[in-house]
């Protein structure tokens, strides 16, 4: 495969940053589209010019490092998939890629296509945890938990915490990436102790970082790698309520 990438250059969080051109020729499309960009670095590398900066960590769908928009969607076409888990046999031979970084105020540039998405760390920080008693591991069969509230409390922590429903939100909201983090935690009976208490920190936290609002328009779900649900920000919703009075 024969394709043309306008990639997001980009030299500093101060820089001005423009789309530049590039030719990659013979792509296997069998490969990921993180490593069609190793094979454009190398390109560039062996001409003496600067690679493209770009985030990678695990490339199996697992870490959430691999933030970028791929011809105006988070992640690329495909659903249900990370940047690094998309193969090139999703575009045509002579297709024009456009590549760019997630874009969000609570994300600044750090160069090329990497962003700072520490602002996710400290909104966990302030509420995602939970107080055990050290010793021994509990028995799995001592806290009874229903299926359905453990497949619902797995659902929501399969979160990677990766940025795309920021991304794709015309808000740039973390509703999803919030309520998911609390919804894996209230639901089961590890995560009461701060209940209330972390839902209002979290809330605060990520009010605090910049985000905007949620505005229903589910782009957050369509984009999700891992398809989160967007009844776990009814949830987030609800327990925000529940710990707004029960504080009064």
């Amino acid at each position: 495969m024969n394709l043309t990438l306008r990639i997001w250059r980009q030299n500093g969080p101060t820089a001005q940053g423009r789309l530049v051109e590039y030719r990659v020729e013979d792509i296997s499309p069998d490969i990921s589209f993180l490593e069609m960009l190793d094979v454009l670095n190398e390109n560039l590398a062996k001409k003496g010019e600067q690679s493209v900066a770009f985030d990678s960590d695990c490339r199996e769908g697992i870490c959430g490092m691999c933030s970028l928009v791929i011809n105006g969607q988070a992640h690329g076409p495909e659903r249900a998939t990370a940047t690094c888990q998309l193969h090139m046999r999703k575009f045509k031979d002579g297709d024009i890629i456009t590549v760019e970084p997630f874009r969000a105020k609570a994300f600044p540039s750090v160069k090329d296509l990497v962003v700072d998405r520490s602002a996710f760390d400290r909104v966990l920080a302030a509420g995602g945890f939970i107080s055990v008693n050290t010793g021994n591991a509990v028995d799995g069969n001592a806290v009874l938990i229903s299926k359905d509230r453990a497949e619902r409390a797995m659902d929501a922590a399969a979160c990677i915490g990766c940025g795309a429903c920021v991304a794709a939100c015309p808000n740039a909201s973390a509703m999803l990436f919030v309520s998911a983090k609390v919804s894996q935690y209230s639901l089961l009976p590890q995560g009461q102790p701060e209940r209330e208490k972390r839902v209002l920190a979290m809330r605060k936290a990520m009010d605090a970082e910049g985000f905007g609002n949620c505005s229903n328009e589910t782009e957050c779900e369509a984009a999700c790698p891992k398809e989160i649900k967007m009844s776990n920000i009814a949830r987030l919703n609800r327990e925000y309520l529940r710990a707004t009075l029960l504080s009064e």
